[in-house]
C-alpha cells in the first residue's frame, strides 16, 4: 500500500467507522476520542471504538478499543505485529502505556495533543504529561524500542502537491465534523460524571 493509499484508508476508518460511533458516544456524554485497529496487509478493519468514559473513566477511545480487541478469542484476533493502531487524537499517557503494554509496534493519529487542548478544549493530556512526567508537548519519544508514532497531517505534508492538497482538504472536512462533536460535548459535559472533563 502506498503512503497515499494508507492515509486515505486511515481517514476512511476515521470518517466512516469511528465518527458514527463517536457521535453516539458524545450524545451520551463521552469525549470525542476514538480508535481503531486495522490490518497492515490489506487495510481491513479489525475493530473501531470510541471513548466510553461514562461507563469507566479508563475507557478512553484507545483503551476501550484495546479492551474490545482482547475480548476477541485469541484464535480470531490478529497479532498486534500485523496491525496498525489508529487514534483520532494523539494518545495521552494512559493510552501510550496501553498501546505499549499490548504490543503494538506503531500508532497513527490525526489530531495532536495541542489540538486536543486548543481546538477541543480538553487540556488534560498535556497537563498530565507536564505535572506527572515533567514533559513538554511532544516530549515523549515518538520513536522508541516499543513503537513508532506517525502524525497523519505531517505525513500528508510530505506528499507531492496534488495528493497533499486533496488530503489536506479531506482532513479539514473531517476536522469540521470534530468541531461539531466538540461543541456538543462542551455543551453537555457539566451533566456527566467523568472526573477530568
Amino acid at each position: 500500500m502506498t503512503d497515499t493509499a494508507l492515509i486515505d484508508r486511515l481517514l476512511d476508518v476515521i470518517e466512516f467507522d469511528i465518527i458514527p460511533m463517536t457521535e453516539r458516544g458524545v450524545a451520551e456524554g463521552n469525549k470525542l476520542f476514538g480508535a481503531a485497529i486495522v490490518n497492515k496487509a490489506d487495510g481491513s478493519l479489525v475493530l473501531a471504538e470510541t471513548n466510553n468514559e461514562i461507563e469507566n473513566p479508563l475507557w478512553h477511545g484507545e483503551v476501550h478499543a484495546l479492551k474490545r480487541f482482547y475480548e476477541q478469542p485469541g484464535s480470531e484476533r490478529p497479532a498486534t505485529s500485523d496491525c496498525i493502531f489508529l487514534a483520532t487524537h494523539e494518545p495521552c499517557s494512559l493510552c501510550l502505556s496501553a498501546i505499549t503494554w499490548t504490543g503494538f509496534d506503531n500508532f497513527y493519529y490525526l489530531f495532536s495533543h495541542e489540538d486536543s487542548r486548543d481546538s477541543f478544549a480538553i487540556p488534560h493530556d498535556l497537563k498530565i504529561l507536564k505535572e506527572v512526567f515533567t514533559l513538554d508537548p511532544g516530549g515523549y519519544n515518538a520513536e522508541n524500542a516499543f513503537w513508532k508514532s506517525y502524525s497523519i497531517p505531517k505525513l500528508v505534508r510530505g506528499l507531492p502537491g496534488p495528493d497533499r492538497e486533496r488530503l489536506e482538504e479531506r482532513i479539514a472536512r473531517i476536522a469540521a465534523k470534530y468541531d461539531t462533536l466538540s461543541a456538543r460535548y462542551q455543551d453537555s459535559k457539566a451533566d456527566n460524571d467523568i472526573p477530568l472533563r
